[in-house]
């Protein structure tokens, strides 16, 4: 018995040995013969393909969430308790300090993209965030300026900026977005507003807006965007086609001198009376140009006789910035260069440009959408799950060297990123309600009719099964 046992054991372990050594049967080589290439699945660095409504609004939901629970809403005293009583503030009361600013023109954006934001998605607390906003500024700006009628400037350094502007910094985005917002309490904040706009910023003698810094005579592509969309606005609120026609001709006066035409972008500065012009193409300024363009469009009446213009340097600028789209989705923090970062805030300008373009009928859905659609996915993934904004580059001045872009710091904190992406979040909404995006052979592309589906595509995997792709 023993020895019957023994020579099971040798038998096993021999069958073992055996399936241990032995080779394999070589396998099959991947070639154009045994296997269909175009199947492999590509390692692409940000999501592709397939997006839906319903994930764009989750991640608008986690921004909205970190932005409504880091921005003030209270006027505090010096101990930090709520200051209700408004008619003799108490000195040190100040508006209650938070992540950002509620009178920045970062935080201006924010505004009018959460009104946006609240007719994409049908949620009225986007616009009942604003509500609150400016319900407190109404508020506190009387306030304020009784306390501190006898004094130069307001001690809150928040409402100094809203009551005393020094720069369109100041008051561009804020009085265009209470003039969206439409309440009539805020008619007061928007004539101190526009007063600036109109007659207290600096200008050439054409009109054009400049700044003393960092040259005497500097004209910066940030204030296309800081003036021209609030005194087209005008137009509107105010019902006067003058401010039509003075939007039109600044807009022409800033293409005239920062457009590059060969590489359809802009440059950053311009110093007037240079022959030889310092030209870096910064992504956000870029940004400012873009999102200048297709406000115009909107507040522009459809006869005005500077409509096609700005319309056909709409195409020229998205087809220049197209050309420069990284293959992750974002653009490089200097356009042209692409050893520089990739930077979230100009990208997600992009995308809610060109995605509001192609709703309007002023680019082609099929050329472009999958340009904004990659853009999003790229922007996605730079938000946390507690709703920051992440690789936005922090504010920026200007100089006549790379360096100085290519090392800007980026930070979370940086307001310049949260308005940019709840706009394109809620512009993608908007796109994907009237287009059909469908990965055709691997590909993303924009349809205007829903596509019946076809056979299922399969991308191969490791173990030769294949996965399915929508």
């Amino acid at each position: 018995m023993k020895k019957l046992l023994s020579l099971l054991i040798l038998i096993m372990c021999l069958a073992v040995f055996t399936a241990c050594t032995s080779t394999p049967p070589p396998a099959e080589e991947v070639n154009d013969s045994t296997t269909p290439l175009h199947l492999l699945k590509p390692e692409y660095k940000v999501p592709y393909g397939e997006l839906t409504a319903d994930e764009v609004k989750a991640a608008l939901e986690r921004v909205f969430t970190y932005c409504d629970a880091n921005t003030p809403h209270r006027i505090i005293d010096k101990d930090g308790n709520e200051v209700t009583e408004l008619d003799n503030l108490p000195e040190g009361a100040i508006v209650e300090k938070g992540a950002f600013r509620i009178g920045s023109y970062e935080w201006g954006i924010t505004y009018q993209a959460l009104l946006d934001a609240a007719k994409a998605t049908g949620e009225q607390k986007y616009k009942d965030y604003v509500q609150r906003q400016f319900d407190l500024l109404v508020k506190a700006v009387p306030a304020f300026m009784k306390r501190d009628a006898v004094k130069a400037d307001i001690e809150d350094a928040q409402m100094e900026q809203i009551i005393h502007p020094r720069a369109l910094d100041d008051c561009g985005t804020m009085c265009t977005a209470m003039m969206k917002f439409g309440a009539d309490d805020l008619n007061p904040i928007i004539a101190n507003y526009f007063r600036f706009v109109e007659e207290g910023q600096y200008r050439l003698p054409d009109g054009m807006f400049a700044r003393h810094r960092p040259q005497h005579n500097t004209v910066w592509l940030d204030d296309m965007y800081m003036g021209i969309p609030t005194i087209a606005y005008a137009g509107i609120y105010f019902n006067d086609p003058k401010y039509f026609d003075e939007a039109a001709t600044m807009y022409k006066n800033f293409v005239k001198r920062m457009w590059v035409p060969e590489k359809q972008i802009y440059r950053h500065g311009y110093v007037e009376g240079l022959a030889q012009q310092p030209t870096y193409h910064w992504a956000r300024a870029n940004g400012w140009a873009l999102l200048t363009t297709v406000e115009v469009l909107d507040m522009l009446p459809e006869n005005h006789p500077d409509r096609e213009f700005i319309l056909n340097q709409l195409r020229a600028h998205v087809a220049g910035l197209c050309a420069l789209q990284s293959s992750e989705g974002f653009w490089h923090q200097l356009l042209d260069r692409t050893d520089s970062y990739l930077e979230t805030s100009a990208t997600a300008i992009y995308c809610y440009s060109i995605a509001h373009a192609i709703r309007k009928g002023w680019l082609e859905g099929i050329t472009y959408g999958g340009v904004a659609q990659l853009a999003w996915h790229a922007i996605s993934t730079k938000i946390t799950e507690e709703g920051k904004v992440a690789g936005t580059c922090v504010g920026t001045g200007m100089a006549f060297d790379p360096a100085f872009y290519y090392y800007r710091p980026v930070s979370s904190a940086a307001a310049h990123g949260y308005g940019p992406v709840i706009w394109a979040a809620a512009e993608m909404i908007n796109l994907l309600g009237e287009w059909y995006p469908r990965t055709n052979d691997s590909g993303l592309h924009y349809y205007e009719q829903e596509q019946t589906n076809p056979a299922p595509l399969f991308y191969l995997t490791e173990d030769g099964k294949g996965e399915a792709v929508k």
